[in-house]
């Protein structure tokens, strides 16, 4: 049996991912926040666990509930309060950073003592095309109209903490993921994929094998070249 952790699981991108990964067999603990918010999560199958990404207390003990584990998905992110330059300020900034790349860092760093022992661990890294540099200076992109500042800057930087990892760790896999845009509570649910679609990238890659990619950025279409 393969066991799973989802951080940011309770509803969305997380949840959906949940769902599809508990079809294909896999034991999943879904990270919130509040577990009185894991009705949901409940209701799949998935086993709901308190983790805060921003917070080392609640990130160790989350960690050490789990008897195993094979996958992480780091998929927990805000996008924060400032979406231009004149309400930009470092505070914000680093609000942002906290939770979406310090965040993975720190819940990567408690789990790779269990991944290590993992026959096939694999790390899936839920970023954005909207920290794909390319996507959002060319016209026609979903991403082109984003102002925002901290949410693109934290999603480039999610992309190459990934690949990092991935030098740092050659046996493990270790992918990022833009689910595109996707209707959820970020932008009002009016993106043009489903759930489904915004979460093809993440399941594909959390059930590769151990000669599947790593070091990689995909959209549900498979590789993002640079």
């Amino acid at each position: 049996m393969t066991t799973t952790l989802i951080t940011g699981a309770n509803k969305s991108l997380g949840l959906e991912t949940a769902r599809r990964l508990i079809e294909g067999g896999h034991t999943v603990y879904a990270g919130m926040r509040n577990t009185a918010h894991g009705e949901a999560a409940r209701a799949l199958g998935a086993i709901p666990v308190q983790l805060d990404v921003t917070d080392p207390v609640s990130v160790d003990a989350a960690i050490d509930s789990l008897p195993e584990l094979d996958v992480l998905v780091n998929n927990a992110g805000i996008l924060g309060t400032s979406f231009g330059v004149d309400d930009l300020t470092p505070e914000s900034m680093q609000n942002v950073l906290d939770t979406n790349v310090v965040g993975i860092v720190r819940v990567t760093q408690a789990a790779l003592p269990l991944l290590h022992r993992s026959a096939r661990p694999v790390i899936v890294n839920v970023s954005s095309g909207v920290g794909w540099p390319r996507f959002l200076s060319t016209e026609g992109h979903d991403e082109f109209p984003v102002a925002a500042i901290p949410y693109a800057a934290s999603k480039a930087a999610v992309i190459a903490l990934t690949v990092q990892y991935a030098k740092n760790l050659p046996t493990f896999r270790i992918n990022a993921t833009d689910p595109g845009y996707t209707a959820t509570d970020f932008n009002g649910h009016g993106g043009h994929q489903t759930v489904t679609e915004g979460t093809d990238a993440t399941v594909t890659l959390a059930l590769v094998d151990a000669d599947g990619p790593t070091g990689e950025f995909h959209n549900r279409n498979g590789r993002i070249d640079y």
